[in-house]
């Protein structure tokens, strides 16, 4: 009931900021504020407040509460388990481990190896001068994009 009292009060103070912002002509705020402080008035006419005060102070509720946290760490527990299994038995079969892997899935997508050593029309070698990573190769994917849809 103490409750039901301070949620109804809540939601009497709201509506009078709310008309407070109204007569300032915030109506923007004031509908905000409003949709706010009637929150706590639908929670409790729909009766969640008189639930949620019943769990909260209910020995059986938090027996269940804890169950439920006994079944979380079991659960994370036997997980962990499984995992070091399987990574023990990786090694055991001459595997590095779960952390290995293919030399070519690590290499970068766009690295010096994927480029070519001169550009079209053979003028990278010109002057003895390599052109710098990066200059064009990058902005050629974007250009043709962006000239694919007219822009």
């Amino acid at each position: 009931m103490l409750a039901e009292t301070i949620c109804a009060a809540v939601s009497a103070a709201g509506l009078g900021i709310a008309a407070v912002a109204a007569y300032r002509r915030r109506f923007l705020t004031a509908a905000r504020v409003a949709a706010y402080a009637l929150v706590p008035l639908g929670l409790v006419l729909t009766g969640v407040v008189e639930w949620a005060a019943g769990t909260v102070f209910s020995p059986t509720a938090w027996v269940g509460v804890g169950v439920l946290g006994a079944a979380w760490g079991l659960f994370i527990t036997t997980r962990a388990v499984e995992r070091r299994r399987a990574a023990r038995a990786s090694v055991g079969d001459g595997g590095t481990g779960p952390q290995a892997v293919a030399p070519s899935a690590s290499a970068p997508v766009l690295g010096k190896a994927g480029r070519p050593a001169a550009e079209p029309g053979g003028r990278a070698g010109a002057k003895g001068k390599q052109p710098a990573a990066g200059t064009g190769d990058d902005f050629s994917d974007i250009e043709a994009i962006l000239k694919k849809h007219g822009i």
